[in-house]
């Protein structure tokens, strides 16, 4: 039995931490429409996922370190760590809904310095410092988790901005320099995955669910935006409120118009090509794009 336990552990997908963003943004959407109860009770699981998610990636990292050095080295899995960083923000801002500000400022300073870390770390070590080329022929949906990641960042700054009386210029800042690194990382992967899509064959079991993500990397920019544009009166606030609006408004109609066509996609891959659907740790990041 544990041997079998080590083996899941060795195996975990660096993603995994799309169930507590799916857990927690629906929590988000249920508190906002008035079904206070059944928010509750996916915000617990929210925080069950992460707690356990936590210790079964220190686990991981302690048992196991050269399986997760290795998820470092593979583009097609290594972006999938910037969903501990989004995880962690949706849990802050689902945390400032209950008033818990102090919660959700700690964990956007641990999702700060993990968003840094990792935004330089994996570029190299999963692109930049390979040797085989081209590796846009390894690219996926799951790239498009760093501009999840990013925004994340922007809106728990942008949530905490309002509550503070101390510190709310840096709280801007923060939020609108992530917010912008968002726009030109949504820039740079969907040309790159673009690219990966028309110049090689594309198996239909590699078009996944990530996906998805897309959709909820453009669809997080915009309620990123949101937040951004509701904000106090700050001098980086002040300077960029009518373009972050004007941005918000062409980036929501852009996700809407990605949802059909990732529904076509699903329906070609599992209807036409007949990919057996069944349960996978990826299906997690699904929820999150039509959530946000």
């Amino acid at each position: 039995m544990l041997r079998r336990v080590e083996s899941m552990v060795e195996g975990l997908t660096p993603g995994y931490f799309a169930l507590v963003m799916a857990s927690g943004i629906i929590s988000l959407g249920l508190l906002l429409v008035g079904y206070g109860a059944l928010s509750q009770i996916l915000f617990v699981a929210s925080l069950v996922a992460y707690a356990v998610l936590c210790l079964l990636n220190l686990w991981r990292f302690i048992r196991f370190r050269h399986s997760m050095a290795s998820d470092f080295r593979a583009p097609k899995r290594a972006f999938g760590f910037f969903t501990f960083v989004a995880g962690t923000n949706v849990v802050g801002a689902r945390a400032a809904a209950e008033g818990w500000f102090g919660v959700t400022a700690v964990l956007l300073t641990i999702s700060v310095v993990v968003w840094l870390v990792l935004g330089y770390v994996i570029p190299w070590s999963a692109v930049l410092g390979r040797d085989d080329r081209p590796v846009v022929a390894l690219a996926n949906g799951t790239w498009f988790i760093w501009v999840v990641a990013s925004q994340s960042v922007a809106v728990s700054a942008a949530t905490l901005e309002v509550w503070v009386d101390t510190g709310r210029e840096n709280l801007a800042i923060l939020a609108v320099f992530s917010w912008s690194v968002g726009v030109f990382l949504y820039a740079a992967s969907g040309m790159i995955v673009t690219l990966r899509i028309m110049l090689y064959p594309l198996d239909p079991r590699e078009f996944d669910p990530p996906y998805w993500v897309s959709m909820g990397a453009v669809a997080i920019t915009v309620v990123a935006g949101a937040r951004i544009v509701e904000m106090e009166s700050a001098p980086m606030v002040d300077a960029t409120r009518g373009l972050v609006a004007g941005a918000s408004v062409v980036f929501g109609a852009f996700a809407t118009w990605l949802i059909p066509v990732l529904v076509a996609v699903g329906v070609w891959r599992h209807g036409i090509r007949k990919v057996p659907l069944r349960y996978e740790p990826t299906l997690w990041s699904m929820i999150f794009p039509l959530g946000m």
